[in-house]
């Protein structure tokens, strides 16, 4: 392959719902380019793209794939993702990289959830789009509802440059409004005839290209004075303004496609490459310390590593987009992000699993490499002045979804760690939590899905059984008023003995609270507790009741109580304590004695000071159709939820509300289920409150069962 130059580059992203026909059209897309004799098809699960065995099994992509094509002195780029909003950390790295977004639309269902998602993270990294509308071909399209979806959800730039004659069964001619021709396919798609517009067409075809063609001229102003002077422009023209449009997002064009049959595909690359920005006609991406990136050749390399992939026979796989310099192999880069030195042996451009061996690639290109040391997702490597220089993280979304892990065989469980950390480097969506506190694995994703695949990875290729469980909830406890309390740990049984007497006053805290005044305080020791609230220890002490020197064994003892509430073995949080008496033995008066004495008075007066069980609420935020509006809120009801607000955003209603963790099990499966797979959700850690009294009864029952069962 030749060494392509930045401006002979055009990466793209095929991104949209599940089922709209991205990977169809990839097959299709590296067909016409020559990179393949055959096209493949999910049915046969023979394409390239979903080439891994969880997704010829499951007929739909898991991961995003790396694919390119050479297609009229241009290199094409094309990162196939997946549609499930399970795996949208996929199109959150491949709209990080990619130049253009190419929205693929299902003509037979219009914007969904996985439409709606891709655009939000495009406006986020500033990504042009450009629509192609899919599976025209099906008796339930309907390109002129697609057509007014779009410009009401996205705005009156989405521009119409194609449209079907006949779309349907029997689907196989389209008007282009740039070459003002009408494209008719021959059977089994390929390279269209291009004949005249028919007459019954022309008038609605001369009214879509006028709006192109106003579109086109209002992009760039070199463009508006030919326009406002002849009131047209020439085909060349009109790609400079499209492409102008295009690239500052002042243009969303439509063009129409129908990839199982390879209809429209050789008409999308062709406008991808006259009207897709190359890398260096952009400047979207900025580094951490803000400097935007431009793609100099002439600057020292560095590059940024979007995706890891672990390949069998081969190991880890670096994917990279590279922002400025030249690579080679055998160079040497520093990783910005952790310090280390690493030697780039070789470099590939990937098509799935074919990898063709390049010797040099230059600033805009994505490639991969192996065997790097310690390289992973969100690093950038450097070679020369600027190995400091680190390009600004993709921003992954949060957690949804939870639940707890373990191996089935013991013997398994320092491999299952293992794997569940490589996990985490290919998939960053994915979180593992080795919780003390709930004494369980925690493995977090984006929804069900998501974590049963890699349940399937687990088990299919490494062989490890393992099982889910219901993740337990992090409670915490607190009280609600003060109470005083003494104690006396006192023991003799031949020997040095063990005493040790304290009195201790506790009370709620509340940041800015005042100290009380019953007692003086003659010193504080606050800690800020590692799960969250203050320990506030003031000592009280007069007269030397107690010898100084016990007071951090009753801290010790006062801390471990909070380690393991009283209620319910749950983290204590936000209290005060007022150790103001007490009592020494002058012989059998040590620092166990006083920690136990502590221990036991903290326990006794948590239980008398109006004791409460915290859960944690998340902010939850769910995207819903309107007509699903009804369960979903009666849903959330159900589920303690308070909502906080409402919005809408296209034919979709946006519900805000705070819920407990508690009642978010299992919540992106009945969702799916409410609202038909077409909603979805996010949700972020909020604050600890109150139980309810009958869910604390509740716990506290449960509890004492729970003990029961252990003794």
């Amino acid at each position: 392959m030749k060494v392509y130059q930045t401006n002979e580059i055009k990466n793209i992203a095929l991104v949209g719902g599940a089922k709209s026909g991205k990977t169809t059209i990839a097959e299709a897309m590296l067909f016409e380019g020559g990179l393949i004799k055959r096209r493949g098809s999910i049915d046969d699960k023979s394409t390239v793209s979903d080439y891994r065995a969880i997704e010829m099994e499951r007929q739909n992509s898991i991961s995003s794939t790396l694919l390119y094509i050479e297609h009229k002195g241009f290199k094409i780029n094309i990162i196939d993702t997946p549609g499930f909003d399970d795996f949208i950390g996929e199109v959150a790295s491949a709209l990080k990289v990619a130049d253009t977004a190419v929205m693929i639309m299902n003509a037979q269902s219009g914007i969904d959830v996985g439409t709606d998602l891709a655009w939000r993270y495009s406006n986020e990294n500033a990504v042009p789009v450009i629509f192609a509308i899919n599976h025209l071909e099906h008796e339930n399209s309907n390109f002129d509802e697609i057509i007014r979806q779009l410009k009401q959800n996205y705005g009156k730039n989405v521009t119409v440059c194609q449209y079907p004659v006949n779309s349907g069964l029997g689907f196989n001619a389209i008007i282009d409004l740039v070459k003002m021709k009408m494209l008719k396919f021959p059977e089994g798609g390929g390279t269209p005839e291009e004949l005249d517009i028919p007459a019954d067409e022309m008038d609605k075809a001369e009214e879509l290209h006028v709006v192109l063609v106003e579109n086109a001229a209002e992009a760039d102003e070199s463009l508006m004075e030919v326009f406002f002077d002849k009131g047209t422009l020439t085909i060349e023209q009109l790609r400079q303004g499209i492409k102008a449009g295009v690239t500052n997002r002042g243009m969303f064009p439509v063009l129409c496609v129908a990839g199982k049959h390879n209809m429209g595909v050789q008409r999308l690359l062709e406008f991808i490459t006259y009207n897709a920005p190359s890398p260096n006609e952009l400047k979207n991406t900025k580094t951490v310390a803000g400097k935007t990136m431009e793609y100099k050749t002439t600057d020292p390399a560095s590059m940024f590593i979007f995706k890891t992939g672990i390949e069998e026979h081969l190991g880890e796989i670096s994917f990279m987009k590279i922002y400025a310099g030249e690579v080679v192999e055998g160079m040497d880069v520093i990783n910005a992000t952790n310090g280390s030195k690493e030697r780039i042996s070789q470099i590939f451009s990937v098509a799935g699993k074919t990898r063709e061996k390049l010797t040099k690639a230059v600033a805009g290109d994505i490639i991969a490499t192996i065997k790097l040391k310690s390289c992973y997702t969100n690093n950038t490597l450097n070679a020369g002045k600027n190995s400091e220089e680190a390009i600004a993280p993709i921003i992954f979304p949060d957690p949804k979804f939870r639940t707890a892990i373990k191996s089935k065989n013991q013997a398994d469980d320092e491999k299952l760690g293992a794997l569940l950390n490589e996990m985490h480097k290919v998939d960053q969506t994915i979180t593992i939590e080795y919780s003390k506190e709930l004494k369980q694995i925690i493995l977090s994703g984006q929804g069900e899905l998501h974590l049963n695949i890699a349940k399937w990875h687990l088990e299919t290729l490494h062989k490890i059984e393992v099982e889910f469980i219901a993740p337990k909830i992090p409670y915490r406890e607190t009280i609600t008023k003060p109470a005083k309390t003494m104690y006396r740990h006192k023991k003799q049984s031949g020997g040095a003995g063990q005493f040790g007497e304290v009195h201790i006053l506790i009370q709620p805290y509340t940041e800015g609270m005042s100290n009380q005044t019953e007692f003086p305080i003659r010193g504080v020791t606050e800690e800020k507790l590692p799960w969250g609230g203050k320990l506030v220890f003031n000592n009280c002490i007069v007269g030397g009741a107690i010898d100084a020197r016990f007071l951090p064994a009753i801290l010790k003892g006062i801390m471990e109580k909070m380690e393991e509430g009283p209620l319910t073995g749950s983290y204590a949080r936000d209290i005060v304590v007022n150790v103001y008496d007490g009592k020494m033995h002058p012989v059998d008066s040590n620092e166990l004695s006083f920690k136990l004495a502590g221990r036991q008075a903290f326990r006794e007066a948590f239980k008398n000071a109006g004791p409460k069980i915290l859960e944690p609420i998340y902010d939850v935020e769910v995207i819903v159709p309107s007509e699903s509006m009804g369960n979903v809120m009666t849903d959330l009801q159900g589920r303690r939820a308070v909502v906080m607000g409402m919005d809408s955003e296209g034919n979709y209603q946006i519900i805000k509300a705070k819920v407990p963790l508690a009642e978010m099990n299992r919540y992106s499966t009945a969702l799916s289920s409410l609202t038909s797979g077409r909603a979805t959700y996010s949700l972020k850690y909020s604050d600890y409150q109150q139980v309810p009294s009958d869910v604390q009864t509740a716990l506290l029952k449960a509890y004492e069962e729970q003990e029961k069962d252990d003794e």
